[in-house]
């Protein structure tokens, strides 16, 4: 199979039978083989009950639904597990992306030889209020994983279907799938300038919260990648510095004590100073040994209940 597209749909009744007619009409264009998974992430109108009718009428279109909203990021990664196509495509479902577009990102992946390719919205038809902290925040996770793009949370991305198989999506982690496929090993990652559509169904569903757990959730991400699996050696090397730092602090103020006779050492801030960060420390050391036993034991991060399926595994 050439292309699987993932859509995630959270009550996108409206639009959704538009964006698989459009899907179809590019990918009968093209002479793709081809499948449409959509993902219902727990939506309360009737997103469902239009895959269903979908499906029975096109066997392209395939769907999984949650029982419950578990967000974007278990959205894409159910489908990336289910996904057959050679090249995957993953696309918002409320028509700001364009299916237009899919016979460039697979050019890019398939005779280019990339890995990733990121949407780039150049031009956008956002308020000021959502464009400005956007570019901060893109700036800021530039900064911090080394990945050249402008917009790492753009919806509409091309990846071989090797880099979906070989990362874990969880948590907020959608906006960073370039920095988990960069450390999966997959160098080869550029980014393409497409178009971004005016809404023309419902309303945003993202606020300014987003920005807030963006910037959190890139220091998650670089912290979870570089010690994910020795949690040890972050946690046990801070803790051990601390409680040294704080041994040395009270094993100076015992020296003083005892060999000038000075006051009391409890009468000393810096007593108090020591004895924190030897306690600080030994939390830390605890705290990395704890991890490192979770992380050896582990084998599976995240269960997500899906309540019907239509034509996957």
């Amino acid at each position: 199979m050439d292309i699987s597209v993932i859509v995630p749909v959270y009550n996108e009744d409206e639009s959704i039978p538009e964006l698989k007619d459009w899907i179809t009409k590019v990918m009968e264009a093209n002479h793709f083989s081809y499948e449409i998974i959509m993902v219902d992430d727990g939506s309360t109108d009737n997103s469902w009950e239009k895959i269903e009718e979908m499906n029975a009428k096109d066997e392209h279109v395939k769907g999984i639904k949650f029982r419950r909203n578990y967000g974007k990021s278990a959205a894409l990664n159910t489908g990336f597990k289910q996904a057959q196509g050679d090249v995957v495509i993953t696309m918002d479902a409320d028509m700001q992306d364009s299916p237009d577009e899919i016979p460039a990102l697979y050019k890019m992946i398939v005779e280019d030889k990339y890995d990733v390719v990121s949407g780039w919205k150049k031009k956008r038809y956002d308020p000021i209020s959502k464009t400005v902290p956007s570019k901060l925040f893109n700036a800021t996770a530039r900064f911090f994983s080394g990945i050249k793009l402008h917009d790492f949370n753009c919806g509409l991305k091309a990846y071989r279907n090797t880099v979906v198989k070989s990362i874990e999506v969880y948590g907020e982690m959608h906006r960073y799938i370039p920095v988990l496929a960069k450390q999966a090993g997959f160098r080869k990652i550029t980014e393409k300038v497409v178009e971004h559509r005016a809404r023309k169904y419902g309303v945003t569903k993202f606020g300014i919260e987003r920005f807030i757990n963006g910037f959190l959730d890139l220091l998650t991400v670089n912290i979870v990648l570089k010690f994910g699996k020795s949690p040890m050696h972050f946690f046990g090397l801070v803790g051990t510095l601390s409680f040294f730092i704080g041994f040395a602090i009270l094993a100076y103020l015992s020296f003083a004590k005892f060999a000038w006779n000075q006051y009391a050492m409890t009468d000393r801030p810096l007593f108090y100073f020591g004895l924190l960060t030897i306690i600080f420390g030994a939390q830390l050391f605890l705290t990395g040994f704890v991890a490192e036993l979770v992380a050896r034991s582990s084998s599976d991060r995240n269960t997500y209940i899906i309540e019907k399926n239509i034509g996957t595994d």
